[in-house]
């Protein structure tokens, strides 16, 4: 089974179920951290489990985080997935969440897909093929959309200066990093957006540098991350500026900033 393939039909058949729930009424839970969860999220998950499932590589997803590392250190190979990234943009319906699916092998990703369900917007990238953009319908199929897709980034230059910021998670520190660069480019455009689509701007070419100095979970960054990384991007460890690895025993992210290079 072509991997590339199975990840974007999961996240399509996904997204059309994130939809269903998205268009009507729908209950909220909280998690023991206090982060939300629908009864999307939950859907989402069991669909993609379902559709790699065939490809017999496991998965490691936000929604079974549950599994242990003695377990998961054994793994070279893994899907690593979050079923929908930006619950509360989900919640707050403005359209900015997305569908994550990885491949990690080694402790890099080698795939992603980043799915945004409201716009159709899909972008993929893969090791030694390059990141694209498309935006599908109901009826796309992953052959097609393999071949029609636009290689990223689409936007070679910026006129001006352009960091992405977190639409709910600013602090002190991003804006320390974004008078920091004031200095250095003079003016600056400031753009906010949600979920992984912040990961795929930077991919795209809409911005130059996207700092995330607040934290986030391994499932948050990978698909994004093998997006921005095969567009000519890198996504590194604010502290070490070494590349960010997944797998870790414990799944938080460090500081990090996805960068144009």
């Amino acid at each position: 089974m072509d991997l590339l393939k199975a990840a974007i039909n999961a996240s399509l058949q996904a997204g059309k179920g994130i939809l269903q729930v998205y268009s009507r009424d729908f209950t909220i839970e909280f998690k023991n951290d206090n982060s939300p969860l629908t009864e999307a999220d939950k859907l989402s998950h069991e669909i993609i489990k379902k559709i790699l499932e065939p490809t017999n590589i496991p998965v490691l997803s936000e929604e079974g985080k549950e599994i242990p590392f003695e377990e998961r250190k054994t793994w070279s190979t893994f899907w690593l997935i979050d079923p929908i990234d930006g619950t509360k943009e989900f919640i707050k319906k403005n359209g900015e969440f997305t569908v994550n699916i990885a491949l990690i092998k080694n402790g890099a990703p080698v795939l992603g897909v980043v799915y945004v369900p409201v716009t159709g917007g899909l972008y993929f990238g893969e090791a030694d093929n390059g990141s694209y953009y498309i935006e599908v319908n109901d009826a796309g199929n992953a052959e097609d959309i393999i071949r029609t897709a636009e290689k990223l980034p689409l936007h070679q230059t910026q006129v001006v200066y352009t960091i992405v910021a977190s639409r709910s998670h600013n602090g002190p520190d991003t804006e320390l990093f974004i008078e920091e660069r004031k200095k250095i480019h003079g003016e600056i455009n400031i753009i906010s957006a949600g979920s992984s689509i912040k990961l795929c701007l930077v991919a795209e070419g809409k911005a130059s540098v996207y700092p995330r100095l607040a934290p986030t979970m391994e499932w948050d960054t990978a698909a994004g991350h093998a997006v921005a990384k095969f567009a000519g991007c890198a996504v590194y460890n604010y502290g070490s500026k070494k590349e960010l690895v997944y797998n870790k025993e414990n799944l938080l992210n460090p500081w990090f900033v996805v960068e144009r290079i």
